[in-house]
């Protein structure tokens, strides 16, 4: 019996290899092969993919690496994902276990005492029985795939989910740079804010002054004054959201933050982030891991109609035992005491209400739904990498056109409050160059932080954030 119960084990093994799954075809890009505008020209340079340019390459302000790299150790939502794709590791596991029979080892003792006119004459009212056993319970035989096809879906499901995972390590970069970034833009605020601040009060100084001795009217003087005021008002508003950035901060990172990280940069330093190569293709967006995502939850629905339309065929399950027995513990295992039991079962599905046929058309339809969701991830991804290379191209420009207005702005409120003093202009028009100058830098801060923050939309765009140091181009680490 022992030779037969292995040969039916070996036999439902043998025959897992089918499956009523559909060949798994990926779907056409639904976008355009290549992206247009002044930032998709061929590029010369760098040939590594984003994806493949290390995070920590990327960013090279010491103080967000180290920011980053407390975010990746401690941040919840992160931690979160992590442990989801280990529970998906083990769903696919538990459904991986079904394709091998369960070998259940069992012992029984039964004591029983039997009424007398059952018994034969001579024979004892309290018997014992003991049992040792091996064996399998109710083990089906994938003849058509419906398990395999079920591991196969299990399969897909951990993939996309630590697909998500990298996606989530990628976004959490991303929040924690802009957000970086963020605190730099308005520290430069407060420091064009106090810098007018010290223009203003002197002004006001002087011009306090001038009205004691009767030069000027007391509206100029009022004037001066509401300039000072609001240029507090900016400092202090500056001053909160400075530190509601501060918190953001400290929540993303998922700790307190450190004492002794290196010190925070100007935003206008040079060489805060790795500028990105151009020449940039819409096939390199298939390594962004939303997308993988998308498309491993396709080939699971893809699974699933295996599965589904294997419960049109019949089921064949095994029982099978084999031990020994005996009414005395010193005779189990004397010859003569072997047990078997060998019950397979077959059952066909005749009649269930078009239950099975409903559950096809289900799997069918969540497969249809899931390409729409795989093509709208890539069209979503093209998107955001088309806004932020069109931005790229512009900024530069935006910026390099603002710093010399600035300039502009800066020489007019110069020559407007030396004629001021000189008794040559009224206060209205140093009031409104300096108002002028303040709205200039204020933006040109605003027009920094935009550049860089869209440097990291497009590094986020292209995948880039899953590998801390950057990988060779002749060895891409999938």
């Amino acid at each position: 019996m022992n030779k037969f119960f292995i040969f039916a084990a070996f036999i439902g093994l043998a025959v897992t290899g089918c499956t009523l799954a559909p060949k798994y075809e990926q779907p056409a890009l639904p976008v355009a092969p290549t992206w247009t505008g002044n930032s998709a020209t061929n590029s010369t340079g760098n040939t590594n993919a984003v994806a493949d340019i290390g995070w920590h390459e990327f960013f090279q302000d010491a103080r967000l690496q180290q920011l980053i790299g407390l975010a990746l150790t401690n941040n919840r939502d992160l931690r979160v994902a992590v442990l989801n794709v280990e529970v998906a590791q083990a769903q696919y596991r538990i459904q991986r276990a079904d394709l091998y029979p369960e070998i259940d080892a069992s012992g029984n003792y039964i004591r029983q005492r039997s009424p007398k006119y059952q018994l034969v004459p001579g024979e004892n009212a309290v018997n014992s029985q003991y049992s040792l056993g091996l064996g399998t319970t109710a083990y089906e035989l994938d003849l058509f795939g419906r398990i395999r096809s079920l591991k196969a879906q299990a399969l897909e499901n951990y993939f996309a989910t630590e697909a998500a995972q990298r996606s989530a390590q990628i976004s959490l970069i991303a929040a924690v740079a802009v957000q970086y970034l963020t605190e730099l833009e308005f520290d430069r605020q407060l420091v064009v804010s106090s810098n007018t601040l010290v223009s203003v009060q002197a002004a006001y100084d002087l011009n306090q002054q001038s009205y004691k001795v009767g030069n000027i009217s007391e509206l100029d003087l009022r004037t001066a004054e509401a300039q000072v005021q609001t240029a507090k008002v900016n400092i202090s508003k500056y001053q909160q959201l400075r530190n509601q950035a501060d918190n953001a901060l400290v929540l993303l990172l998922g700790a307190a933050m450190p004492t002794n990280l290196p010190p925070t940069k100007s935003l206008d330093t040079e060489k805060l982030l790795t500028d990105l190569p151009p020449g940039l293709t819409s096939d390199l967006m298939q390594r962004r891991p939303d997308i993988l995502a998308a498309e491993h939850q396709l080939k699971a629905a893809n699974a699933n109609i295996g599965a589904a339309r294997a419960a049109f065929f019949p089921t064949i399950k095994i029982t099978a035992d084999a031990g020994v027995s005996s009414q005395q513990i010193g005779q189990l295992f004397a010859t003569g005491s072997g047990t078997w039991l060998f019950n397979p079962q077959i059952t066909v599905p005749i009649f269930e209400a078009g239950k099975n046929k409903a559950n096809l058309d289900v799997a069918n339809l969540n497969k249809n739904i899931e390409i729409a969701t795989y093509e709208k991830a890539i069209q979503t991804a093209f998107r955001e990498v088309a806004d932020a290379l069109t931005a790229k191209s512009f900024l530069d420009e935006q910026i390099d056109g603002q710093t010399k207005l600035v300039a502009a702005e800066q020489s007019r409120y110069d020559l407007s409050d030396a004629r001021y003093r000189n008794g040559a202009d009224n206060y209205l028009s140093v009031l409104l160059a300096q108002q002028d100058l303040y709205s200039a830098q204020q933006n040109l801060v605003t027009l920094q932080f935009s550049r860089l923050s869209n440097l990291v939309s497009l590094y986020e765009a292209l995948g880039g954030g899953w590998n801390e140091q950057t990988v060779a181009a002749n060895n891409p680490k999938k």
